[in-house]
């Protein structure tokens, strides 16, 4: 693409300064034809102009790196100033502009030694200094490219630890059952199958609906409410205009979780949640009775949330811990062809 545009600027460029060269030319003659030395002019232009930009391209692939800049400058200047002076000599041959015995005599050479030098770098300045800004743009891009293709694999591995982090405190979940009541722990391999449906169907998407993740919540409590039927309260206030708003999969239930495991479940001390809307933010709240002892944990909850939440919006998730409440805020994500 950049060759097809240099070529078709060059070859413009071409009749465009020989049409120049030849208006102002005033040292012929006026029996001389003007299409005459408009296609002298033109000949001369395109001569010059291809045989530059050959040069250019020679070194660029002798010395493309940018640590061998000023080296590819001073030999495409050097090389660019002889051809400037000698690269016209056959033409001017044929076309009986000048004879061998001025060749011979170096006079042609001398003539018009310091304006081929000023072209040369005016014309090597310019296509060098292209070139640095399109290896520049080259090397931001692949830079971006990188740096996006890292966040990209760290989020898919981010993505992969849900099932298994899900799936490991499920089964220590059940083990408690099995020992504690196997008619419920039954109850709850059945509703486990069903939301563990939703995982693996939503496991690769980064974004699900609030209206979906809700869903899945609410039969997630489903399944908490066998081992804690009265010492667990959750309270849900969401507002509809916010249903159809994204958020990261499983995120509510990672919260909710993170509470039950971190927080004695009582008679005596029962766990509330809150979870509403406010400021564009979901926000799980609920009170503090910390466990002294905490359960075997796989340390990927609130991490995982957070580190997703890096790649998927500006916004990040707030802690907020006080003396009787643990709370964490975490940004609705709007989808803009679906705000509608």
């Amino acid at each position: 693409m950049r060759f097809l545009k240099e070529r078709y600027v060059r070859w413009v460029g071409i009749f465009i300064v020989a049409f120049i060269v030849t208006f102002f030319d005033e040292g012929h003659e006026g029996d001389i034809p003007y299409w005459y030395r408009y296609g002298v002019s033109w000949l001369f232009t395109a001569v010059y102009w291809n045989g530059a930009y050959l040069i250019f391209m020679m070194f660029r692939k002798l010395y493309p790196e940018i640590s061998k800049t000023f080296l590819r400058l001073i030999i495409t200047y050097v090389v660019l100033f002889i051809w400037m002076t000698v690269g016209g000599v056959p033409i001017k041959l044929l076309l009986g502009v000048i004879d061998l015995k001025a060749v011979c005599t170096l006079g042609i050479y001398t003539e018009y030694l310091v304006l081929n030098l000023v072209i040369a770098i005016m014309v090597g300045t310019m296509y060098e200094t292209v070139f640095f800004f399109e290896k520049w743009k080259d090397a931001i891009r692949q830079n971006e490219e990188l740096k996006n293709q890292q966040i990209r694999t760290q989020f898919e591995v981010l993505q992969n630890q849900m099932s298994p982090h899900f799936l490991f405190n499920s089964l220590n979940t059940l083990t408690t059952l099995i020992a504690e009541n196997q008619d419920l722990a039954l109850e709850f391999t059945e509703k486990l199958s069903d939301v563990y449906r939703y995982i693996l169907q939503n496991k690769q998407r980064e974004l699900v609906t609030l209206n979906e993740e809700l869903q899945f919540v609410k039969d997630y409590l489903y399944l908490l409410k066998i081992r804690f039927p009265e010492n667990l309260n959750v309270d849900f206030s969401i507002p509809e205009k916010c249903l159809k708003m994204h958020i990261a999969p499983l995120t509510l239930q990672m919260l909710i979780e993170n509470s039950i495991k971190h927080n004695v479940i009582s008679k005596a001390h029962p766990l509330s949640v809150d979870v509403y809307i406010t400021d564009g933010c979901i926000v799980v709240r609920n009170n503090l009775k910390l466990k002294q002892v905490l359960d075997k944990s796989t340390k990927t909850g609130l991490d995982n949330i957070r580190k997703r939440y890096e790649y998927l919006s500006d916004s990040t998730i707030e802690v907020i811990e006080t003396s009787n409440s643990f709370i964490v805020s975490v940004p609705l994500i709007v989808v803009k062809n679906e705000e509608n």
